[in-house]
């Protein structure tokens, strides 16, 4: 107690700051490279312990809905952080780097985020081609770095958003997530554009897509040029 007022000191001694995706926590362990952050400094405790299932549904990448219930995104932040905070869920640490070259590390919880991230990501891999997914990690990647720095008006800003954007044409389904103590398990999803369409073909099962005979054929013409290659250098 000081000054008639009763308060933590133990909890004084972090920096939280709150925001929409989430929360940081900044205190004398973030300030070395081995420390862990007690459990105490965070905000969100874990309170609740049976599991629960939930389903988030996005619309061209889009959270748009929990358990069915559409809102306005930020109201979707807002509820699905509520509901994954009670299992403490979304905590962790960050190391990064800053613009004039100086080495930060900052504890966080930012549940609705890491949920919200891990989902989308599997909806992408069950909706976009493997070259889609493959470009897009690149570019997003660039594109977050070209943000953090402070380029937003720079027009190759433009130019990645209208990739980005283009690519969630397809990215529309439900995912199911169990939220769990500490953590969240992605159970599946469902979606009218999954290309792990069974009448395609399933993976680890008879093919009823294409002959042994066109298998083959498709092997020499894939490893054509690799062939070509050992042959001009095979005596280099």
């Amino acid at each position: 107690v000081a000054n008639g007022v009763d308060m933590s000191w133990e909890k004084a001694k972090y920096s939280v700051n709150k925001g929409l995706w989430g929360t940081s926590v900044g205190g004398e362990e973030t300030l070395t490279s081995q420390k862990p952050l007690p459990n105490q400094a965070y905000p969100s405790q874990l309170t609740k312990e049976e599991e629960e299932t939930i389903t988030l549904t996005f619309e061209k990448g889009e959270l748009v809905a929990i358990n069915g219930h559409k809102e306005l995104p930020y109201r979707n932040i807002e509820s699905l952080a509520k509901l994954a905070s009670a299992y403490a869920i979304g905590r962790d640490i960050h190391v990064g780097d800053t613009i004039v070259g100086i080495k930060g590390r900052v504890g966080f919880e930012a549940p609705a985020a890491l949920i919200i991230i891990k989902a989308h990501h599997l909806l992408e891999k069950h909706t976009l081609t493997k070259w889609q997914m493959q470009h897009k990690d690149y570019i997003s990647n660039w594109y977050g770095m070209h943000l953090h720095e402070g380029q937003y008006l720079d027009p190759v800003m433009r130019d990645m958003e209208a990739f980005l954007q283009h690519s969630q044409a397809a990215v529309t389904g439900n995912v199911t997530v169990t939220l769990k103590p500490y953590h969240f398990t992605l159970d599946g999803i469902e979606s009218k554009h999954d290309l792990m369409n069974a009448k395609f073909g399933s993976y680890g099962e008879m093919n009823k897509g294409w002959t042994a005979e066109e298998a083959k054929g498709f092997i020499k013409i894939l490893g054509n040029q690799n062939k070509i290659y050992h042959q001009v250098n095979a005596e280099s």
